[in-house]
């Protein structure tokens, strides 16, 4: 069965309209067209390529903690597959997200404090699929971005997970897939109803999300998604998305002598 992605695409302006709100607060996301120009988009990938470059040069393994993933293009030659903090590394990225229109998503969160984590859980995230030999990471399992606060015995905070996409993904060259509506699931089923990253299959229930280059998506922690692999091989299979976290609460930075995260340890078994 294919997925469907027949749901609504809008516009996201200084502040989400009460249709905006509606949806999210039944399905989970939401997804705006256009968010960045093509000329933004352009500029956002030749930044990415320069912290791909200095992080190449210098032999990087981590970011506050945060394993790289590196793997192959193409061509063969070495890149840079998932990205952590990358703002960190370019002021142009750090710029993005000084963009006034995050502020607008934060009463998403149905908490006081809304901030963009630029500093705290992953930071600004670069992911690069490309389905091609030598390739390290062409895929993503079912997961929710929620578990990571159980690990550390927290209580589920309320979280947005970001999504710009930089390269257009129509449902045949793979991309996000989403259960709509699980972020209103009870914890038990957060936490078994798939197996975290080891699930890889299509959902009955998935819809997929298919963007054009400089769209914007925006989806709760908790619910589940999936990054699905292009049937496609090479160039054409390659899809480059950012996503930075919107989170309220305690300010909790990441430093260069934060430990690994429990969770990141098995980034390598992702592929």
């Amino acid at each position: 069965m294919s997925p469907h992605s027949d749901y609504p695409r809008f516009t996201l302006g200084s502040s989400l309209t009460e249709e905006q709100r509606v949806f999210f607060r039944k399905h989970g996301f939401l997804h705006f067209r256009p968010f960045l120009t093509p000329e933004q988009v352009q500029a956002i990938l030749r930044a990415s390529e320069e912290v791909q470059a200095q992080w190449l040069a210098a032999g990087l393994e981590k970011v506050n903690g945060v394993p790289i993933k590196y793997g192959r293009d193409v061509d063969g030659t070495p890149i840079v597959q998932r990205f952590a903090f990358a703002s960190h590394y370019s002021p142009v990225l750090h710029e993005f997200l000084q963009d006034p229109r995050f502020k607008s998503l934060f009463p998403l969160l149905e908490a006081p404090g809304g901030r963009v984590g630029e500093n705290e859980k992953d930071g600004l995230v670069i992911n690069h699929y490309v389905n091609v030999t030598g390739s390290e990471f062409s895929q993503m399992g079912w997961h929710t971005d929620s578990l990571r606060d159980v690990f550390y015995g927290k209580r589920i905070g309320p979280m947005l997970n970001v999504g710009v996409h930089l390269d257009g993904t129509p449902a045949t060259n793979g991309g996000l897939r989403l259960l709509a509506g699980t972020h209103q699931q009870p914890l038990r089923e957060m936490l078994f109803r798939k197996k975290y990253y080891k699930d890889v299959g299509p959902d009955d229930q998935e819809i997929a999300v298919e963007t054009e280059p400089g769209d914007l998506t925006v989806h709760d922690g908790r619910m589940w998604h999936r990054v699905a692999r292009s049937p496609l091989v090479g160039e054409v299979s390659r899809r480059r998305v950012m996503y930075v976290p919107i989170i309220s609460g305690k300010y909790d930075p990441k430093h260069a002598g934060s430990a690994t995260p429990f969770y990141l340890r098995f980034l390598h078994l992702v592929k």
